[in-house]
């Protein structure tokens, strides 16, 4: 069993502030723990308590782990896989017990979740959260105006039509065209599909965000875990 820890320790601990900061905000009464405004000297217990700032979620528990994985081509997004192809976990090798949010196939790279946060895989995994997600996508041949139309208002797949996405050409590339389609929805192979439906097959596919999380300079097959900053912006915009 935990120990209760003061309040403003374990949310600097959590990355939303100095100690000092962490009064000002209990002073002004942003902050509440198990829906009850906070006091100063407060002691909580992370594994148990619920703590809110400016009636979003903290993270507090000291056990929630989460991090951000360049996949690369060829591993598949699983825990374990029947056919002995490498997983997204061999590839980060952690010693704490973690899962992917989400699922990338295993032709597609790019940006992947690993936590053991059950609360925010559910967030960032049910639909009706609509969670942005950025693909760039090198499509085959010169991809038109009709096609960017298309994509962007909705394309008709077996599964049904797609939701409208931000669909915008980054640049023309050799027998290709290179377009950056932001989604809300998450089907299987969905912009692999979508290309197929427009006449413009998706020759490399790359995750390259998350929401606000952003794979920047982490290349292929390399992670890094996200600040406690990052896991807060996580929370807000999945509304936890």
């Amino acid at each position: 069993m935990n120990e209760p820890e003061r309040l403003q320790k374990v949310l600097a601990r959590a990355g939303v502030g100095s100690r000092r900061a962490v009064e000002t905000m209990i002073e002004a009464g942003r902050l509440k723990v198990n829906g009850q405004v906070a006091r100063l000297g407060q002691r909580v217990d992370p594994s148990k308590d619920k703590v809110e700032l400016d009636g979003s979620s903290v993270p507090v528990a000291v056990d929630l782990v989460h991090y951000l994985l360049h996949k690369p081509v060829g591993v598949v997004t699983t825990a374990d896989d029947p056919e002995d192809r490498p997983t997204v976990l061999e590839v980060v090798d952690l010693e704490r017990r973690v899962w992917p949010v989400g699922r990338l196939d295993i032709d597609t790279e790019g940006a992947l979740i690993l936590t053991n946060d059950g609360e925010l895989t559910q967030a960032l995994t049910h639909p009706s959260f609509k969670v942005e997600k950025t693909y760039l996508a090198d499509m085959k041949g010169s991809v038109g105006n009709r096609a960017l139309r298309l994509l962007a208002t909705g394309v008709e797949l077996d599964d049904g039509k797609t939701q409208p996405a931000a669909v915008r050409i980054v640049e023309r590339v050799a027998g290709g065209t290179l377009v950056e389609i932001t989604l809300t929805e998450g089907r299987n192979r969905q912009v692999r599909r979508m290309g197929d439906a427009v006449g413009h097959p998706v020759r490399r596919l790359v995750r390259v965000s998350i929401g606000p999380i952003g794979l920047g300079r982490l290349k292929p097959g390399s992670f890094r875990r996200l600040s406690p900053e990052e896991v807060m912006t996580l929370y807000r915009v999945t509304g936890l």
